[in-house]
């Protein structure tokens, strides 16, 4: 089933850009770039799943129009109308059945408004004629995606050519499931788990305006119908776990996040093992794909929702951030950066105090690090004043791990920037504990001076090595008597 938003909320996906690019398979021709294939790829902008077999052109036989016949007749006439949209056309073809395509569109508009306004109409007989009608619609085997050329950070998408008639059935079918008659009682007969199932495929769809639809869809089924609930999670887990492990390609990542996002809100407490299990093991492990930036929001936004609602979760949740921590991408860890201040606004000084030594020692890694962006924002926490606030109560712990780091970067950072928001910071410390400020200090200079000693006497060892090799060397050539 597919939800949209509020009825009265606007059709943000609805009014989607329509430029994108698909992804037809190309053969590979020596000295056939990578480059010169995405422009072969990005020549059609549209695909669709629609197909029919080449025959005689389809005809519907017009109907009037529901406002045209007496109320007791709507009834009967809505179901003739359902009935007429199970006929699904074939979009590739842009020239074939044009007016029957035109006939269809204009029905399914009037369904939608008809179901939006219309009060009776919902007898128990229509509930499996809107099911039908929808499903002949939206399900369908959607079109391959070569995974290996599509770059969905990059390439646009695949935009569905039926759109025209499918856009207007997911909009029938949103109104239908809002509508003040609808009774869950009976659509349960009819809205089952394979229609859900159906339904969760459909999110791998390229077009980002059908995902839009579907998030809606889905979450309307999730409130409506309780029996539901727990499938819906554990096939939601099963895409996650299949995307982390295998695949690492699903389109619809972002929008499953979102709709988990609202569904962790509600959650009730005590938080069931399954939930834990389920933040423990699939939603930590969706930090490591390396399409991460597509879904972080989302990700970040259910990670801090479990935290609210559990706040001792949270050294399990940071813990598991940091084994994922990306070693060679500054992009990612700059998200992860940003991630766990969203954390750090909510965590609790006692959860704080259980984290505070590993989380500190990564940090100042960040700090450490040659990428100006993942050092700036590392630096950054220090402006968070609940932030500084846990860092000011537990000095006595945090200073000494990053003081060495911060002391070096200002003597030895090649961006000003930086240097300069580390001055703030090593300030903003000697402000906190002057006295630890100062013996850190004098620790971290006496180190160094012995560290420059033993390099010193290194060097030296290494000139005498070199003068004795040198020395032998003449020796046995016989310049130099022996």
């Amino acid at each position: 089933m597919v939800v949209h938003g509020d009825s009265s909320a606007p059709l943000h996906s609805r009014a989607m850009s329509s430029a994108a690019t698909t992804s037809p398979s190309v053969d590979k021709v020596d000295g056939f770039s990578r480059k010169s294939v995405r422009k072969a790829r990005q020549k059609r902008s549209q695909s669709s799943s629609q197909f029919r077999s080449q025959g005689k052109p389809i005809e519907l036989t017009p109907l009037p129009l529901l406002k045209e016949v007496p109320a007791p007749e709507q009834p009967e006439l809505f179901l003739k109308k359902l009935q007429q949209c199970c006929t699904v056309f074939d979009f590739m073809d842009t020239l074939s059945d044009l007016k029957m395509k035109e006939y269809k569109r204009s029905t399914l508009n009037e369904l939608v408004d008809y179901v939006t306004v219309s009060r009776g109409y919902l007898t128990e007989q229509a509930y499996p004629e809107v099911v039908k009608m929808v499903s002949h619609n939206i399900f369908r085997t959607l079109p391959p995606s070569d995974s290996n050329e599509f770059d969905p950070e990059e390439d646009e998408p695949t935009l569905e050519a039926s759109w025209p008639h499918l856009q207007l059935v997911y909009e029938f079918f949103i109104r239908f499931l809002e509508s003040q008659e609808f009774q869950p009682s009976i659509a349960k007969k009819y809205i089952d788990q394979k229609f859900v199932l159906q339904l969760l495929e459909l999110f791998d769809s390229e077009d980002p305006r059908e995902r839009d639809y579907l998030k809606t869809v889905l979450h309307r089924i999730y409130g409506k119908f309780l029996g539901l609930r727990a499938f819906i999670r554990k096939q939601i887990n099963n895409i996650f776990l299949r995307f982390v492990y295998e695949t690492e390609h699903f389109n619809g990542v972002a929008e499953l996040l979102e709709i988990l996002g609202s569904i962790i809100n509600g959650f009730a407490l005590p938080l069931k093992a399954e939930h834990k299990q389920f933040l423990v093991k699939v939603l930590l492990p969706l930090h490591s794909v390396r399409s991460l930036s597509l879904f972080h929001a989302q990700l970040a936004y259910c990670i801090v929702q479990f935290l609210e609602k559990d706040p001792t979760l949270t050294e399990p949740v940071i813990r598991g951030l940091l084994k994922f921590w990306p070693k060679t991408c500054s992009q990612k860890e700059v998200m992860f950066l940003g991630e766990l201040e969203e954390i750090l606004d909510v965590i609790e000084p006692t959860q704080f105090v259980k984290i505070q030594e590993p989380l500190f020692k990564q940090i100042s890694r960040c700090v450490s690090s040659p990428h100006f962006q993942v050092a700036e924002r590392a630096l950054y926490y220090w402006n968070n004043e609940y932030i500084m606030s846990l860092i000011e109560e537990n000095s006595s712990v945090i200073l000494p791990i990053m003081f060495a780091s911060l002391y070096r970067i200002s003597k030895e950072h090649w961006n000003p920037a930086i240097v300069a928001l580390v001055y703030n910071v090593l300030k903003a410390f000697m402000e906190m504990n002057s006295t630890l400020f100062d013996e850190l200090t004098a620790t971290y200079k006496s180190d160094r001076q012995r560290e420059k000693k033993k390099e010193k006497e290194r060097e030296e060892l290494w000139k005498k090595l070199e003068d004795l090799e040198l020395k032998r060397g003449l020796m046995n050539d016989g310049i130099i008597p022996i």
